[in-house]
């Protein structure tokens, strides 16, 4: 006597339970109704994730530029600001200036030259150079020509105006203000670390040296030292 087949069979004859139908297909694989439900699940998971990252991103203030942040420790804008002020007023308060002044009836005249980064870190020198240019050019004892870069590109327009301006405008080549002094110095940088503790040492030297003689006028040295820490400072 033929029996009807079970409804709870498959085709091969493997019995499974009641109802695995509705996330197994025929021949035991995932049925594309389960992808359906899980496939928008796992996009509307995804969207609530970037939307929380969306939700929590970082928070921009502008600030007075002359306060003084520190976040790392390292080198950064008010070390420059300061530094250069610092030994440029030490410049300004030398014998050099006052025997030049007695010689001469004209401001001296610099220019500054290089100013090499030995320290650990990456130190915008350009910076650091513009603001000692600015301090001595504030002082009103100092007169500072272009740099050696900065002379190219005034030249080059020299020259583009002697063949494209007015004769009553042209600026004349060879009439150059000659520096007296040239200004060259240094950063270098020692850190000592243990148990998540760090000092940072920057000790900054710049020297003022006669272009005609060779000859160094004046020898300038600053010194920053920081601790970095989880917690203040204490001896």
């Amino acid at each position: 006597m033929n029996h009807a087949p079970s409804r709870n069979r498959t085709r091969a004859g493997t019995a499974r339970p009641f109802g695995r139908g509705l996330l197994l297909g025929a021949s035991g694989g995932p049925s594309r109704d389960r992808f359906t439900v899980i496939i928008p699940m796992m996009l509307a998971l995804v969207f609530v994730t970037y939307s929380g990252v969306g939700c929590s991103s970082k928070v921009v203030s502008r600030v007075d530029p002359s306060e003084q942040i520190d976040l790392s420790g390292k080198w950064n804008d008010t070390d420059s600001r300061q530094v250069s002020e610092e030994i440029i007023a030490d410049c300004l308060n030398h014998q050099w200036l006052t025997r030049y002044q007695q010689r001469n009836s004209d401001q001296p005249t610099v220019i500054t030259g290089s100013i090499r980064n030995k320290s650990l870190e990456h130190i915008a020198v350009g910076t650091f150079l513009r603001d000692i240019e600015r301090a001595m050019v504030n002082s009103g004892e100092i007169q500072v020509v272009a740099s050696a870069e900065e002379r190219g590109d005034l030249r080059a327009e020299k020259e583009d105006q002697r063949l494209n301006a007015s004769p009553e405008t042209l600026k004349q080549m060879g009439r150059e203000v000659g520096a007296d002094y040239m200004l060259l110095g240094e950063i270098n940088q020692i850190n000592d670390r243990e148990d998540g503790k760090e000092v940072r040492f920057y000790q900054i030297d710049l020297e003022l040296i006669d272009i005609e003689t060779n000859v160094k006028t004046w020898l300038g040295q600053t010194k920053i030292k920081k601790y970095v820490g989880r917690s203040a400072y204490s001896p």
